[in-house]
């Protein structure tokens, strides 16, 4: 969804990214039947569960006891999991396969290259996409407990306004229209085709009120008008193309979960208040907060162990 909140963290996927393709070292499993492991407030894990995982880590580098590591692991991915879906979190296949293709895409594989990869490591296929489902799931949940822990009050942003000076801050505030070429998930082999598409319709663009008009006859093409975004509430994927874009132009094609997407500048303006103030000063703590995020996911994971039934066998 383009209107994602900003994620507050990416725990392992992000370490993936560097460490995917430096090993590809086969790993293979044992020949033993599965069993049931743990079990997690009545959800098993299983032996092939924790050997999926270890094959995992052992791809990522890591040292130790990997089989140990795998297991706590596990335990706490069905934690996280779990809470997400107590808050109604949820992740579509869609997304999973969206995730797993760009991630391909940005380690410069086929993604029948990352297939083989996850099968020849012991890893497989399947076992990551549950990994990508758990951290987008995890992310969100992160996301809600912060937003309801960190809320400031009008008296938090007089005060800082205060430290400042009085000065209230200004954040530019973007009138934006967003262009998709949908690629359903069965058919991503034609999305380089879809590309060239939207290409095409963003070198002709020349404002938002065009758009419409342009886009006719063009097969499953969806144009959106999006309002007025300020600077400091534009998802991260896209901010920085969208700062680095003019008015009356668009930011370049990407693929993304849906197709391939790029996004119209219809006008900007300069915007000074208190929800301009609200919202920069949030924005500048969640900037710098990398390592409170780390401290926010920890100390939640350690609360839903401490509340959950673990069985170990």
């Amino acid at each position: 969804m383009f209107w994602m909140r900003r994620r507050l963290a990416s725990v392992g996927l992000a370490f993936m990214v560097m460490a995917a393709p430096v090993c590809m070292t086969a790993l293979t499993a044992p020949a033993a039947a599965s069993e049931i492991k743990v079990i997690v407030n009545n959800i098993p894990i299983t032996t092939y569960d924790i050997q999926r995982r270890a094959a995992f880590l052992k791809l990522q580098r890591r040292s130790g006891n990997l089989t140990a590591l795998a297991q706590d692991d596990m335990i706490d991915q069905t934690l996280r999991v779990s809470e997400a879906e107590r808050l109604g979190i949820k992740v579509s296949d869609e997304q999973v396969d969206g995730a797993y293709n760009n991630f391909a895409k940005s380690n410069k594989m086929a993604i029948k290259q990352l297939d083989g990869i996850m099968n020849q490591s012991g890893v497989t296929k399947a076992h990551f996409k549950e990994f990508i489902r758990s951290q987008m799931l995890w992310n969100q949940a992160l996301g809600k407990r912060n937003r309801s822990g960190s809320s400031m009050s009008e008296q938090d942003v007089v005060r800082r306004m205060l430290q400042q000076g009085g000065a209230k801050p200004s954040a530019t505030e973007y009138m934006l229209q967003q262009v998709i070429f949908v690629v359903p998930a069965n058919e991503r082999g034609s999305i380089a085709a879809r590309k060239r598409e939207a290409d095409a319709l963003r070198a002709r663009f020349s404002g938002c009120d065009s758009t419409r008009e342009f886009a006719k006859g063009l097969i499953d093409v969806t144009v959106k008008d999006l309002g007025r975004k300020l600077a400091p509430e534009l998802p991260p994927d896209w901010a920085e193309l969208i700062k680095k874009t003019k008015v009356g132009g668009a930011t370049p094609a990407r693929e993304t979960a849906v197709g391939v997407e790029f996004i119209g500048i219809c006008s900007s303006r300069e915007v000074s208040d208190d929800r301009v103030a609200k919202l920069t000063f949030q924005a500048e703590g969640v900037e710098s907060g990398a390592k409170g995020a780390d401290e926010l996911s920890k100390k939640y994971t350690d609360e839903l162990r401490e509340k959950a039934k673990i069985v170990k066998r």
